[in-house]
């Protein structure tokens, strides 16, 4: 059987980390064993849904590189395929009409809990052999319902959590098309992933009580059953349910928050699943490695400070063309004039071991482009006449030097010696005035990068 897997969010809000696992997970099992990964929009819930959702799961999908095979399918555009099978239940006698209104419901819901029973659809307008079923009531839409099967059990082996076993007994007959004549949620999948040919269905494990009213109706359709891999949640550090406290939110806030589609995907693949001690990993070597014998079937914790580590790792390693590139747009939104690549480069490779995020590299470096603004407590702490003098000795020293990284450094060194100072009595006037902050990487590699004319002109009144 080929491999088709699907990732099948509702657009009904954004696409958050939870969301993404599942997809990673669909996307790699699918390139690993050379099968199709497809993409399904389930918008049939009209109210909620919008094109907006619709836009952001597709912007998400698109930055992190999750290309599906084939077209998009949109529940909504799959409405006459759903009928033709409804109709199909109703012929065959697995699905019949239910005029049961929400009062009788309600009232029904509030017995079974008074009497401590489970509530459940009672099962009154289910058509039974030599039952009398009251007369339908005239201007009452109906209901469609699947007639679940009374008895037996219902079996799969989970590829996450192994075998499980629910029993006939504790399902209902369950709503399959609303008094609108709208299809719910477990009737549309169960037909799309049949009609799709989906041979695994990878998602999240609230949906295991889903999986047996799934298999009644491929079994009532006569369709074949796919494999199932329920995947664990994922858990914040306080071992709750990850909410927007945690960082569940849009995975396009992590773009504008400064982090790399790469990070996202290598962290969000390491959650519940391993490869050995391996942290850090292509998309290739993930497609490569993946399987359900290493995801684990317990939650997974949502850590932000590994999620910055390896985010910082991948800066690292990034191309410095691309790092470069990336500046420039950031900085040409901002109206910096930005026309000296060269100059961008160097900063950011001075800078790009400090930093774990993207934003962060770009505003430290900024004052390479920007001359910074003085700090009043700053300029009061470090800038006075016998800073002064140093630094117009300093500068004299170096304007007359060989313009290269190393001199400027034994430049300074000699003069920190030969002026019985301690270096940072030079450091901290210079780092105030030249970058506008304490907190820079050596300060010799700060001149050299901005070059003698611009120091000068930073320091022009200590000269």
């Amino acid at each position: 059987m080929k491999v088709v897997t699907r990732f099948a969010p509702s657009p009904t809000g954004y696409l958050h980390v939870g969301g993404v696992r599942t997809a990673l997970f669909s996307y790699a099992f699918a390139k690993k064993n050379k099968g199709d990964f497809l993409l399904r929009i389930e918008d049939t819930d009209i109210e909620r849904s919008s094109e907006d959702a619709v836009k952001a799961i597709l912007d998400g999908m698109k930055w992190l590189g999750l290309e599906h095979d084939g077209e998009i399918k949109y529940q909504t555009k799959r409405l006459d395929l759903y009928q033709k099978y409804i109709n199909l239940l109703l012929e065959n006698g697995n699905a019949y009409y239910c005029y049961a209104s929400e009062e009788e419901l309600q009232k029904l819901r509030e017995e079974q809990l008074q009497n401590g029973a489970k509530p459940r659809y009672d099962g009154r307008w289910r058509p039974e052999k030599d039952k009398i079923l009251p007369e339908a009531p005239k201007g009452v839409p109906p209901v469609i319902r699947f007639k679940n099967p009374l008895t037996g059990i219902i079996k799969w082996v989970d590829l996450v959590k192994g075998e499980i076993k629910i029993s006939n007994e504790e399902l209902d007959d369950f709503i399959i098309a609303r008094s609108d004549g709208s299809p719910t949620y477990n009737f549309c999948v169960v037909i799309d992933d049949w009609d799709m040919s989906i041979s695994h269905v990878i998602r999240g494990d609230d949906h295991i009580n889903n999986t047996p009213k799934q298999i009644n109706l491929l079994n009532a359709l006569n369709a074949p059953i796919p494999n199932y891999a329920h995947l664990s949640m994922i858990h914040g550090p306080d071992g709750q349910k990850l909410s927007k406290r945690h960082g569940s939110v849009n995975v396009m806030q992590y773009k504008e928050e400064g982090y790399l589609p790469e990070t996202l995907n290598n962290y969000l693949s390491r959650l519940g699943w391993s490869h050995g001690d391996d942290e850090k990993f292509s998309m290739e070597d993930f497609c490569n490695w993946f399987d359900f014998e290493h995801v684990t079937s317990s939650s997974a914790q949502f850590d932000k400070a590994k999620l910055d580590w390896l985010n910082g790792e991948y800066i690292k390693s990034m191309d410095i063309n691309k790092l470069t590139e990336m500046a420039v747009e950031i900085y040409k939104k901002m109206n910096l004039p930005m026309d000296n690549n060269e100059l961008i480069a160097k900063a950011i490779s001075l800078y790009r071991d400090r930093e774990t995020n993207l934003n962060k590299l770009f505003e430290d470096i900024i004052y390479f482009f920007k001359k910074p603004d003085r700090d009043e407590e700053l300029e009061a702490k470090f800038i006075n006449s016998n800073s002064k003098k140093n630094i117009k000795a300093l500068i004299g020293e170096l304007q007359n030097s060989k313009w290269e990284e190393d001199e400027i450094n034994q430049v300074i060194k000699l003069f920190v010696k030969n002026n019985n100072l301690k270096f940072p009595e030079i450091a901290m006037p210079l780092r105030v005035r030249l970058a506008g902050n304490l907190n820079t990487p050596n300060i010799g590699s700060i001149i050299f990068i901005l070059g003698i004319d611009e120091v000068k002109e930073r320091l022009s009144d200590c000269l």
